[in-house]
């Protein structure tokens, strides 16, 4: 991935591009460069920023979906954002419900693909044999329809993380944290536009969590990307895009 990496204020982030700004969060155990394919699409359009998310930088005591939404706010304070959509993947879509929720008035439309918030078969609930590489290479796979997305070099990276004790105890903290919030008696207060962009073969938060999602939802509408598992935006990233576009289209104004 060729895109700068800036330092400033606390933050770490892309971005690129110029116009309505596109915020994306990645997951708990996701990488900038999941997005990679989203910010070649859409940056010579849009304003498209990714922030790291601290997951391993909280204070055990505080770490949690709710001090990650807060930490959303300061970054959108710290760049004078407004009329933002919110594009989020699996804990990064949990932490952008919670987000807006709590500040509605900076959030114009919000994506969700593969996220958690009402129910996950959780990657982070416990790592039995996190010193086994071949166990580690499996679990990454099953994030996958195509266990070939989960290349070497992903597999490393998940494998050095998880083995990190440090790391480990607040990704575990941070899974425990979102299993415990669960959104669904808060979702029908969100009546601004949500594209759910999904894997019909998530395994991780499997299809039926993306039709309660639309059930609850009372402004969304749900795609479905056939062979296609928890991260639709790196296995199928044309797919993705042609949805997201669409979605772009729709709520321009």
């Amino acid at each position: 991935m060729n895109f700068v990496l800036k330092e400033e204020k606390g933050f770490t982030y892309i971005e690129e591009g110029q116009g309505e700004p596109l915020l994306l969060l990645h997951g708990l155990m996701g990488a900038l460069s999941n997005w990679e394919e989203v910010i070649k699409e859409f940056s010579p359009h849009y304003r498209v920023l990714i922030p790291i998310l601290p997951i391993y930088d909280l204070p055990i005591l505080t770490t949690g979906v709710r001090a990650l939404s807060k930490f959303v706010h300061k970054f959108i304070k710290f760049k004078k954002l407004n009329k933002i959509t919110l594009l989020g993947n699996s804990l990064g879509g949990h932490v952008g419900l919670i987000y807006v929720l709590a500040h509605p008035g900076y959030v114009k439309a919000l994506v969700l693909t593969g996220s958690s918030g009402l129910y996950e078969n959780a990657f982070g609930g416990s790592f039995p044999r996190r010193e086994n590489y071949e166990f580690v290479k499996e679990k990454v796979a099953y994030t996958f329809y195509d266990p070939a997305v989960a290349t070497k070099e992903l597999v490393d990276e998940v494998f050095e993380t998880i083995n990190d004790r440090a790391k480990v105890i607040r990704i575990l903290a941070m899974a425990k944290s979102a299993i415990r919030h669960n959104m669904k008696d808060d979702l029908r207060k969100i009546t601004m536009p949500v594209a759910l962009i999904w894997g019909r073969d998530d395994k991780i938060t499997p299809p039926e969590v993306a039709v309660e999602f639309n059930q609850l939802l009372p402004n969304s509408h749900l795609d479905w990307i056939d062979k296609c598992g928890h991260a639709p935006m790196m296995e199928r990233p044309q797919e993705f895009n042609t949805y997201l576009k669409a979605f772009l289209e729709r709520i321009k104004q």
